[in-house]
């Protein structure tokens, strides 16, 4: 064998033996992307499957929190009807009161006006002489 044949021989091996490494490499790019479409379609579909399971409960929490607005606007609607009728009520007993009894109203309504009136003069002297020092 001359020296061009062994020449030959080795650089059509070698060349064999790149083209053999560039087709597994070749080949393994491809199986990894092919694995990670697949990882990357389990994880989508994960993703849907728990989203479903997601809408049901968040559908249910924002039925529950109407439910409790609803609930909470009518309690308010009871309780500000039940406060106007009290008021309703002690301003009726009062008119009659003051119908029935003038002399004592004057006398009450006086009284009242003296004493907040007191009191009021107190607070201010109080607070001037607060800020005084």
């Amino acid at each position: 064998m001359s020296l061009q044949t062994v020449t030959d021989t080795v650089t059509h091996g070698v060349r064999n033996l790149a083209d053999d490494v560039l087709q597994s490499a070749q080949d393994a790019v491809q199986t990894t992307r092919a694995a990670a479409d697949q990882s990357l379609d389990k994880a989508e579909e994960s993703a849907r499957a728990l989203r479903r399971q997601a809408d049901p409960a968040i559908d249910d929490l924002a039925a529950r929190a109407q439910v409790l607005a609803a609930r909470s606007i009518d309690y308010c609607a009871e309780t500000s009807a039940r406060a106007r009728r009290q008021i309703q009520q002690a301003a009726e007993v009062t008119g009659k009161y003051v119908a029935e009894q003038p002399g004592k109203s004057l006398a009450i309504a006086v009284a009242s006006g003296a004493l907040l009136a007191t009191v009021a003069t107190v607070a201010m002297w109080m607070s001037r002489r607060r800020n005084a020092y």
